[in-house]
């Protein structure tokens, strides 16, 4: 996945050894007429930094002397407003033509594996001169979507146009999701996948086909390996020879899982006991612990601008609809500042009153809704619904 990333100082290497050094075809030089053009599909399984969860993949193209690792997954983090743009979901990435010294760059120690594609000469040249136009300045950036568009779904992409009607992938024996297929790869970090949960709607849900499920490169490579072409009528197996260049866990290099008492879990059974025991203190008192409210409202309010700006305005994959926003929403921002105001008790009130019937409807029927909830969601939901609660009963007009 696009995940891998390149920091500027090494773009600037590969840069400079792509000027240096380029492709012959490149520079409208051909190689030698004798030499066969060889495409193999490379994968490199998970690293251990977030960004390396779900894998990686490149193409690579030899002939001759000339031998390129094609990647998409490249992108400079100093580029301006990059971290908006990437949340915002316009952020471009690069295909680069690597040499084989710079293609393993971060890759250190992680499983990878080269499958070498049952390609004809005239298919292999039409992949090769394809990423060679792909890697071109000016035809070189792409916009990067995590599930449509990324540096698995790329290499998919010229397979297929290299092959047109021949290729043919295995029936599909299971039924998985978007969410199905991150979760696997992210149960030893259950804060990012508390994140993708959050932030990530109802499209991470639906049932995918064959090539949907091409997003993670670990499944690119098991159907190109399970694939076949139509070669004079009959079928064969797309992928002539398999390599392990570098042996290692099928698991990747991930850390151990995340003990329980530092999982968000965790932390939301500590936070909902927390108000617990505040609320059971304000109902004896019959106050409301303001600093309390303005705190906790004032932190869901903002995810909640958070999540509306990701529905409303990025143009990112699966994030509207997204049902946690019945439950962290801007309007929480509303009694986060209005509780330190006498004058607004009563639309306060009002406020919380909705606000508690709301948050109990959508954890009553969250088993129906066509969207999986990371189990976190059900504390974290009593939290505020105990607080309107407390209002609610302390504050009658």
């Amino acid at each position: 996945m696009a995940h891998h990333t390149f920091n500027t100082r090494l773009l600037l290497l590969l840069m400079v050894a792509m000027l240096w050094q380029p492709f012959k075809a490149q520079n409208n030089i051909q190689p030698p007429v004798q030499d066969s053009v060889i495409v193999r599909l490379v994968t490199f399984y998970p690293g251990s930094e977030v960004f390396s969860l779900f894998g990686h993949t490149e193409l690579r193209v030899t002939q001759g002397d000339a031998d390129y690792y094609y990647n998409y997954g490249v992108f400079d983090f100093n580029t301006p407003n990059f971290v908006y743009r990437f949340v915002k979901g316009d952020a471009e990435y690069l295909c680069a033509p690597l040499q084989p010294q710079y293609a393993t760059y971060g890759m250190e120690g992680r499983r990878m594996v080269e499958q070498r594609l049952n390609l004809t000469q005239d298919e292999a040249r039409r992949v090769r001169d394809y990423l060679i136009i792909n890697s071109q300045p000016g035809n070189n950036t792409y916009v990067y979507q995590y599930l449509g568009d990324n540096c698995s779904t790329r290499p998919r992409d010229i397979i297929e146009m290299a092959l047109g009607d021949s290729i043919h992938y295995a029936s599909l024996t299971d039924s998985v999701t978007y969410r199905d297929m991150m979760s696997r790869y992210t149960a030893n970090y259950p804060w990012e996948q508390f994140g993708i949960d959050l932030v990530l709607g109802s499209g991470l849900d639906v049932p995918l086909d064959v090539r949907q499920r091409m997003f993670i490169p670990m499944a690119l490579m098991q159907a190109v390996g399970q694939a076949t072409v139509t070669r004079d009528g009959r079928q064969v197996p797309l992928v002539s020879d398999t390599e392990v260049v570098v042996d290692g866990s099928e698991q990747g290099t991930v850390l151990p899982p995340t003990p329980w008492w530092r999982s968000p879990m965790a932390a939301a059974c500590l936070l909902l006991m927390l108000t617990v025991l505040l609320t059971v203190s304000d109902l004896r008192r019959r106050k409301v612990t303001r600093w309390f409210d303005t705190a906790l409202f004032a932190i869901f309010g903002l995810a909640g601008c958070v999540l509306f700006f990701l529905m409303f305005c990025s143009v990112r994959e699966a994030t509207f609809p997204n049902y946690n926003a019945l439950w962290v929403n801007p309007l929480m921002l509303f009694p986060a500042v209005s509780v330190w105001f006498k004058g607004m008790r009563r639309p306060l009130r009002v406020y919380h009153g909705v606000n508690l019937i709301v948050i109990l409807l959508t954890a009553l029927s969250w088993p129906w809704l066509p969207q999986v909830a990371n189990a976190a969601f059900f504390p974290l939901m009593a939290v505020p619904a105990l607080r309107s609660f407390n209002f609610f009963i302390n504050n009658k007009v």
